[in-house]
């Protein structure tokens, strides 16, 4: 890729440079393309593959140990005796809880394939739905949690509520193309069947993995140590949890990302100039040499993600309030600056040139910041929109576990509805990671070269240059007006000073 244009920053410190990449990013003179998906590849970021490797051992033996210590037996092992200070509670047995768990897997599980198979026909109601359900569902969950005295996490919901009222509001503008990029993704998607079986395959391998990790959870939530020991058992269960679920979810956004890819360079999946077999190519390289980059993207990047969202949508309803105003702005910098060595878009990076994945990360994004494309993605929400479905799916998980457990075992239900919300999330997530790839490698092809994306659909590139060209339009209005008022005060100063 060639990157010989000046890049601009996402603080819109230069006018010219932002009219240039506009006109670079819709002429379609852009850079040439080059995957590599059929060439021998180098492992990458080995280092993070073995690390999440002996993680996987090593939890995965605990897991063992701890569920079977009380399955139909209590104190099978005779762990308790190295627990007997902490010992606070009636032990109960790993088969009282591990169904519930079952359960909750089954759930997450038909939500995640009735997303799915809807994906097709009714993809804009669904992202609709999600929007507008979330803030509703976290309200009545509040309101529920208060009625039952749990006054903590009553508090939590409405705070959830209120935040997630407050990121609808100040991005309900962006909302139309937000929807407009997501239907073509689906679109995109849809006529990919293979795609739609990698998800189902790697929700079924995630499904045997919940199998063990519920068996150890079940074990802790039965065990006889006392409340906090319990949680802290299982807040370290579900952060290897999160990390085991991301890298799943990005190993498919790495297999689809360089099927989509290939797609759009050639025009189409019939193509003659295909290369045979992709989609084994793809898996192949991303479950091998490219899978230590995964490993290591998968621990940082959506924390990173999640926190941009807020702080940029919360950036722009500040409005003139200049303490206020700087305080976000130094958060903004800070973040934007770990976006350029983590984010979603290397993954697609990683899938067609078999990068490292900082180096891919901050390919995509000197790419982006190039040719003028990152305000087009510094607008769209859609990986916000995708995740607040697959947080109504795992806190509608979480909530069925909770049911569930208020029958029999009513002093466990929080913590069975907090690690079966985790659950849900991930398995849910592994269906909506088929759409975000398809979204990232739409924009890594428009930003190398446009022609790709009118080849493909061209009513949709005159909808994405023409919502281009009002972005960077607003962008050097914002930079004019802060040169005018830096240009006040200096003119003042001059005439004090005669």
């Amino acid at each position: 890729m060639n990157h010989s244009q000046t890049p601009f920053s996402s603080s819109d410190d230069d006018a010219g440079t932002m009219t240039t990449a506009q006109q670079s990013a819709g002429s379609g003179n852009s850079t040439s393309v080059g995957p590599t998906l059929g060439g021998s590849r180098h492992w990458r970021d080995v280092f993070w593959l073995g690390i999440f490797l002996l993680h996987l051992i090593s939890v995965g033996l605990a897991l063992g140990v701890l569920g079977l210590n009380r399955f139909r037996k209590k104190d099978r092992l005779n762990i308790d005796q190295y627990t007997t200070r902490i010992l606070e509670n009636q032990a109960g047995l790993t088969e009282d809880y591990w169904p519930l768990y079952a359960i909750a897997g089954a759930i997450s599980t038909v939500i995640g394939w009735i997303w799915l198979l809807l994906l097709g026909s009714h993809s804009n109601q669904m992202m609709k739905v999600s929007v507008h359900l979330l803030t509703t569902y976290l309200a009545v969950l509040s309101v529920l949690c208060f009625w039952g005295k749990l006054f903590f996490w009553g508090v939590a919901f409405a705070i959830g509520s209120g935040l997630q009222f407050l990121y609808i509001i100040s991005v309900i503008d962006r909302l139309p193309f937000t929807m407009l990029v997501l239907q073509r993704a689906v679109k995109m998607v849809w006529k990919l069947p293979e795609v739609m079986r990698v998800a189902c395959t790697f929700m079924l391998v995630m499904l045997i993995w919940l199998a063990l990790w519920s068996f150890g959870a079940a074990g802790v939530v039965a065990s006889s140590i006392g409340d906090g020991g319990r949680w802290w058992l299982l807040v370290v269960l579900s952060v290897s949890l999160f990390w085991t679920g991301a890298v799943l979810c990005n190993t498919v956004h790495v297999i689809v990302s360089g099927m989509v890819f290939l797609v759009l360079i050639h025009g189409g999946r019939e193509a003659a100039s295909m290369p045979r077999n992709p989609l084994l190519q793809s898996l192949r390289y991303a479950v091998t040499t490219s899978f230590g980059s995964i490993c290591y993207g998968s621990l940082f990047t959506a924390a990173i993600r999640t926190l941009r969202w807020e702080i940029r949508g919360f950036r722009s309803k500040i409005g003139n309030n200049e303490c206020l105003l700087c305080c976000v702005d130094f958060l903004f910098h800070l973040v934007e600056t770990l976006v350029r060595f983590f984010n979603k878009y290397a993954y697609v990076q990683i899938a067609v040139y078999g990068k490292s994945f900082n180096h891919s990360a901050r390919d995509a994004w000197e790419l982006f910041q190039s040719t003028g494309v990152e305000a087009l993605i510094a607008y769209d929400c859609s990986g916000a929109v995708l995740l607040m479905g697959t947080l109504l799916g795992g806190l509608i998980t979480g909530t069925c576990a909770v049911i569930l457990t208020r029958i029999k075992h009513s002093d466990r239900e929080l913590m069975m509805g907090s690690t079966a919300i985790l659950m849900g999330m991930v398995l849910v997530g592994l269906a909506m990671v088929v759409v975000e790839s398809a979204v990232t490698s739409i924009y890594i092809c428009y930003a190398e070269d446009p022609l790709l994306i009118h080849r493909w659909d061209s009513e949709f590139f005159n909808q994405m240059s023409e919502t281009l060209h009002q972005r960077l339009q607003h962008r050097s209005a914002r930079v004019r007006e802060g040169s005018s008022q830096n240009r006040l005060p200096n003119h003042i100063q001059e005439t004090i000073t005669v």
